[in-house]
């Protein structure tokens, strides 16, 4: 069996008080709609459909380069009236998994069961919740089978004391769907087309429904307002914790990391608290992150040691380095392996040699600079005249004194020394001593200026 996705994302989430649509507001660095377009994809579903409607523009184009067949919900006439949108794009022999925007933490594994037993009925998925308020609620007859599902709203006090809740998720055969929705009214306190009256319509038909519960409930877990979104965020970082170590990462503290994308570690990996990796990251063998680091879309090697405070972005780091503390690499960063990028040192743009050291105070951008290398502290490469870059070469062993100035473009050539203050800005010749220096003058009898 064929299976089409249909993402309800047209509401508005007032709740949120944002101008941002409710499932553009992000978790872990992504949108809400972007975890449930990335679960639809991971079932394999032949076509992938979202209702939209407040804020269509937006929600539309924060995903041009997804596959996805967009439905406008034009008016808010109900869930139901929402599905309606999108099922005219659905071939009638295929089963349909009928998903919210608004749900990003519901796993692949758990909606394959709920597919499972659509196929040939109604599936629905539910969860017990101690405290089901807000919830629509489960109903079931005396033999346990489910019989309805009402909304808090149109509840009676005995319906709502019960405990099993309406995820909003389900399953069922395209041909199905359409003839129940069909037959969907709007007698209810809110005039709407409630999706989930098609239970009952199932149970009228003698079609039995197939009731998956959620073993763990924070998977079905809804966000209509920020307290919802930061407890979600808690939830995702717990559950990536957890992966980690499951894969033998230490992380010195589960509790204190984020990770906004995908990192992939190898062995004996260490991390230490208030870590965050954004995008693409990836650590190597026996690498050790230590606190309050950021890094984004980078490779760093084997070996290769973070100390407190550094943000790397996207930078690819050999085996064996040592970065920080407070360090940043910016993009363009290469170092290769053994380089040492010591405290408030930045780099950008640039290649850094195998062994080569710059320590202290430094900033390097748009150079080369090669092998056996020590740049000193307060070294400057001079690398923007006011309207262009331009890039300067440091040879093999070449020792650059503190405080230097080089004023790109220009080249150190291999085995040169350069003295400490200089300013450089033509070339210094292979193992040489260059420097640049003004007479140091005197003033005898001068007086510093007093205040009047």
């Amino acid at each position: 069996m064929k299976l089409s996705v249909i993402i309800l994302a047209a509401g508005q989430g007032k709740r949120m008080r944002s101008d941002l649509p409710k499932v553009l507001q992000p978790l872990a660095g992504r949108p809400l709609l972007g975890h449930v377009l990335d679960t639809a994809e991971a079932l394999g579903a032949t076509d992938v459909h979202v209702v939209y409607g407040h804020g269509g523009e937006q929600v539309q184009g924060a995903f041009r380069d997804r596959e996805v067949d967009w439905a406008l919900q034009a008016e808010q006439l109900g869930t139901g009236h929402a599905v309606q949108q999108a099922l005219p794009g659905v071939p009638d022999d295929h089963t349909v998994l009928i998903l919210c925007g608004d749900v990003p933490l519901v796993r692949a594994e758990l909606l394959k069961s709920v597919v499972s037993a659509g196929e040939q009925t109604l599936a629905v998925l539910t969860a017990e919740l101690p405290d089901p308020t807000g919830y629509g609620r489960i109903l079931r007859d005396g033999t346990g089978r489910v019989n309805g599902i009402v909304e808090e709203r149109d509840a009676t006090d005995d319906q709502r004391a019960v405990r099993e809740i309406n995820s909003g998720l389900m399953a069922c055969p395209a041909s199905l769907l359409g003839g129940w929705l069909g037959r969907v009214g709007a007698d209810n306190t809110q005039g709407e087309y409630y999706l989930t009256d098609i239970v009952g319509l199932a149970v009228t038909d003698g079609r039995p429904v197939n009731a998956i519960c959620a073993p763990v409930a924070d998977e079905v877990l809804g966000i209509n307002d920020r307290r919802q979104l930061a407890h979600a965020e808690s939830l995702f970082r717990a559950r990536v914790a957890n992966a980690l170590l499951d894969d033998g990462v230490t992380l010195v503290d589960p509790a204190r990391i984020d990770v906004r994308g995908e990192l992939i570690c190898g062995h004996d990996v260490v991390i230490d608290i208030n870590t965050l990796f954004i995008g693409a990251v990836e650590l190597g063998d026996g690498v050790v992150i230590g606190p309050n680091a950021v890094i984004r879309d980078s490779v760093l090697g084997a070996g290769t040691r973070v100390l407190p405070h550094c943000l790397i972005e996207e930078a690819t780091v050999g085996t064996d380095c040592e970065i920080g503390p407070y360090a940043r690499l910016r993009p363009a960063t290469v170092l290769a392996e053994r380089a040492k990028i010591g405290n408030f040192v930045e780099i950008k743009k640039s290649e850094i040699g195998p062994g080569s050291k710059v320590n202290h105070l430094t900033y390097v951008g748009d150079a080369t600079v090669g092998a056996a290398v020590n740049v000193g502290a307060g070294t400057i490469t001079c690398n923007y005249d006011g309207a262009n870059k331009h890039r300067t070469v440091i040879g093999d062993g070449a020792f650059i004194g503190s405080g230097v100035e080089l004023v790109a473009p220009v080249e150190v050539g291999a085995g040169a020394t350069i003295g400490a203050g200089s300013t450089i800005s033509k070339s210094a010749p292979s193992d040489q001593l260059t420097l640049e220096r003004s007479k140091q003058v005197t003033i005898k009898n001068w007086k510093r200026p007093v205040k009047e």
